[in-house]
């Protein structure tokens, strides 16, 4: 059912789960932490924010952060950044207020982790110990999933699905196709990291064609028959771009097998669709870390206790956002948000060696369809009998259909904001 929400309560229902979630500080024989370390494998929406409420919740804990990347672009909002309205900088965000928070921030790349001697080796030759150990890696892709799909192909057909080179590259694409050439969107089955959203990026890439190539079209061959928010997409392309947006769900062939990338061609079990330019989202699964660990299941992700989220086949390591199944959560960057909330209180907790309390769990997905029309999804999340997350009943649903246009604004700014206040709370 859907339930629809003014947007004060939107509000308030995330900070009822933030505060639910993250807790207030810990009593006083917190201070018995000061000997304890935990190291955080990841800089995006789920590691940062672990790592700053890690320290938040307990200011004497040594946190250590691992990413990479000297600077974290976010998936979030870079399919503004392919269609032209915002730039690659607005996404990318440093480390110096995780920093000044009290957190240790490494630039290296994790090469192993041992369970049994609670060890983390690194690129860079240093080998960690740690008392817990939460792993935020994102996704790695399924590339024999789809025949012909290879690194190489990924500079003719990029898939944009990690932010930051590729989704330059896609737009470089995109402003290169002449006017009258078709965008093509292979989508991935479920589960999948969203956003960026295919069907957002379907609807901004249509913003930048009606004003700047007003005779192309967008095409989009999914692995599905249904996504997300369905219908109130649909009543967006139909108002925002009429007959400029088709979409081929599995059961009508948008099943893409295999591609051709020389030829720019995608196809599916019936047939083949030439591209002009071919955005390729292939198969997902957990991150290379992970998988690497040993933690993932024959899915490829990661199973968890979803009251704490340490890892079901290697105790005193956790692992949370788009790399676990997470039962009625989305793979969203809310999503993560809040599992780091909750797992950084559990971790404290059980290094107390308290019991953890119950969670509450929240998911806000915001979409734009152009730079002034928004349509956003909520919903807040328990732990069920079975164990299992489960969405709580009447507790968020869907923007309205059939919305005035003053709405959708109003929504695409919410968007904007809930952006701000999320890379706040995560870096500070």
């Amino acid at each position: 059912m859907s339930l629809d929400l003014p947007e004060h309560s939107r509000r308030d229902l995330l900070k009822l789960a933030v505060l639910t979630a993250a807790g207030g500080m810990l009593p006083a024989s917190a201070s018995s932490l000061s000997a304890a370390r935990v190291v955080v494998v990841g800089g995006g929406f789920g590691g940062a924010t672990c790592a700053r409420y890690l320290r938040r919740l307990a200011p004497e804990l040594s946190v250590l952060l691992i990413e990479r990347n000297r600077q974290f672009v976010t998936c979030p909002f870079s399919n503004g950044v392919i269609s032209g309205l915002t730039e690659l900088d607005s996404i990318t965000h440093g480390f110096d207020g995780l920093r000044r928070f009290g957190v240790d921030v490494v630039q290296d790349e994790v090469t192993g982790i041992d369970p049994g001697q609670r060890q983390v080796a690194l690129a860079g030759g240093d080998v960690l110990t740690y008392d817990r150990l939460v792993l935020s890696p994102g996704i790695a892709f399924k590339q024999d999933a789809i025949d012909g799909y290879d690194q190489a192909a990924m500079s003719r057909m990029p898939h944009a699905w990690k932010a930051g080179p590729q989704t330059s590259l896609l737009r470089s694409q995109l402003e290169s196709m002449d006017d009258g050439g078709v965008f093509v969107i292979a989508a991935p089955a479920n589960p999948f990291r969203c956003p960026p959203g295919p069907y957002e990026r379907a609807s901004l890439v249509a913003a930048y064609l009606q004003r700047h190539k007003p005779r192309s079209k967008v095409l989009i061959l999914d692995q599905k028959d249904g996504f997300s928010k369905a219908g109130l997409f649909r009543e967006g392309w139909d108002r925002l771009y009429p007959g400029m947006i088709e979409w081929v769900g599995f059961s009508d062939g948008g099943n893409v097998v295999s591609v051709d990338p020389k030829r720019l061609v995608l196809i599916t079990d019936f047939e083949e669709f030439r591209a002009d330019v071919a955005n390729v989202i292939p198969p997902q699964s957990c991150g290379k870390v992970a998988l690497a660990a040993g933690l993932a299941d024959d899915t490829g992700w990661c199973e968890v206790n979803h009251g704490t989220f340490e890892s079901s086949v290697a105790p005193n390591i956790h692992i949370i956002g788009d790399a676990i199944f997470a039962g009625a959560m989305p793979k969203s960057g809310t999503s993560a948000n809040s599992q780091a909330k909750v797992c950084a209180r559990a971790v404290v907790a059980l290094l107390l060696g308290e019991e953890p309390a119950e969670p509450a769990l929240l998911n806000i997905c915001y979409s734009l369809l152009s730079e002034s029309y928004g349509i956003s999804t909520a919903a807040v999340f328990r732990i069920d009998a079975s164990g299992e997350i489960a969405t709580v009943p009447d507790a968020g649903g869907l923007s309205p259909s059939n919305a005035s246009n003053a709405f959708r604004q109003l929504e695409a700014e919410y968007a904007r904001g809930w952006y701000a206040s999320i890379t706040a709370d995560m870096y500070g």
